[in-house]
């Protein structure tokens, strides 16, 4: 079958010491980017065909996404290493972002039919290890990921477990229109990598707060409407590229603000979000840019007393970080990644066939799978909103 097939070098930077997993001789990266050299990406026609087990559904792919880390996987730093800091394991075909039809089901498998309309998580968390049996499946310790560490969805087929596979019928009574139930359901995953941040993780937010989003890609804009529907009174956006700004609106942002505009105007994005919520400062600020060197310490200061700081997007390096300012405000931070427990995936679908969010106002263009390398390089440019690989 068809897929696309990332592979590259298995060689550790000078000077890091591999751990934990990465011990077992197996060619795993728990950090991609001190690991895999000289990595590329290339559409193939031989990838076998995945052999179904007793428990797990074979899933003919309607529709992929294309995440910032599958760009990652290709982009490199000066060292040549690709830029992704994460869970990997070379060669795979990426994707992990889809929606599709069950065409087949292992003869244990209960929760799915053939014919389902499904969305699949891409974690695949153990169940077993501690942080499993704690509740904190996106901190799994045996953690397998679809299109990191096993075949993943930019492909005609794919395959997982029925446990981690969530039916779609719900948005398909909504939308009456089955390529648009695909295409929502292939939104799911990003939807809910944003339902974890911002509810899960951290709480959530009283109806009434205010809130700022700093960066507006998919994550940002789900973000954005998983708190409106919380009940956000404001939400205050910040992006620097004009058609992503044009997505927060849509998305429902309130107040949205590019910050190079404010700094030529000599003002700062914490300074805005003291003047729009009369000095009283954000319940919550959403780090959704992978930008932390820039929009840290702008969401230090702004801040509410008792505010919620929650960083969802993912950056290699250290970052700066005042302490003092949590304490004098009382602030808490949530590092959050991932998607999986807490009932997200079932939640963000439920607030897509309730209508309360609509991330298809994100999705900017569709390629077909034989071009899904030319919609991994649009989305480099980071300009639009969340490309869609479309492979049947």
């Amino acid at each position: 079958m068809k897929g696309l097939l990332l592979t590259g070098d298995y060689i550790p930077r000078e000077g890091y010491v591999l751990s934990g997993r990465e011990l077992d001789g197996d060619h795993r990266a728990l950090n991609g980017n001190a690991i895999w050299k000289n990595t590329k990406l290339e559409l193939r026609d031989d990838i076998p065909m995945p052999a179904v087990g007793p428990k797990d559904v074979l899933v003919k792919v309607k529709y992929c996404g294309v995440c910032g880390s599958d760009v990652h996987f290709f982009e490199t730093d000066n060292d040549g290493y690709m830029l992704f800091p994460g869970h990997t394991k070379l060669p795979v075909v990426i994707g992990h972002e889809f929606s599709g039809e069950v065409v087949e089901t292992g003869p244990e498998v209960k929760n799915v039919k053939v014919g389902d309309l499904v969305t699949v998580e891409e974690m695949l968390w153990c169940g077993e290890c501690i942080p499993c049996r704690a509740g904190y499946l996106n901190q799994c310790r045996q953690l397998e990921e679809l299109g990191f560490t096993l075949n993943g969805a930019f492909a005609e087929y794919v395959v997982a477990h029925s446990k981690y596979a969530w039916k779609l019928n719900d948005i398909a009574e909504m939308t009456g229109d089955l390529d648009r139930t695909f295409r929502t359901g292939a939104l799911v995953e990003p939807s809910s990598v944003a339902y974890n941040g911002v509810i899960s993780a951290s709480g959530g937010i009283l109806p009434g707060q205010s809130v700022a989003v700093f960066g507006t890609g998919p994550i940002g804009c789900a973000a954005i409407q998983i708190l409106r529907a919380a009940g956000a009174a404001r939400v205050i956006a910040f992006e620097m590229r004009p058609e992503r700004r044009d997505l927060a609106q849509r998305s429902g942002a309130t107040h949205i603000y590019d910050p190079a505009e404010l700094s030529k105007q000599g003002m700062s994005p914490a300074q805005v979000v003291m003047d729009v919520t009369k000095g009283e400062g954000v319940a919550m600020a959403v780090e959704a840019a992978g930008a932390t060197k820039a929009t840290v310490p702008q969401i230090q200061q702004a801040l509410g007393v008792g505010g919620k700081f929650v960083q969802i997007g993912m950056v290699a390096g250290a970052t700066p970080l005042e302490l003092l300012t949590f304490q004098t405000k009382r602030g808490s931070m949530y590092g959050a990644i991932g998607h999986s427990g807490h009932q997200n995936f079932p939640n963000v679908i439920q607030l897509m066939a309730a209508g309360l969010i609509d991330m298809t106002v994100a999705a900017t263009g569709t390629w077909p799978l034989d071009r899904a390398l030319q919609a991994i390089e649009e989305t480099a440019e980071r300009t639009g909103g969340k490309i869609l690989v479309q492979a049947s």
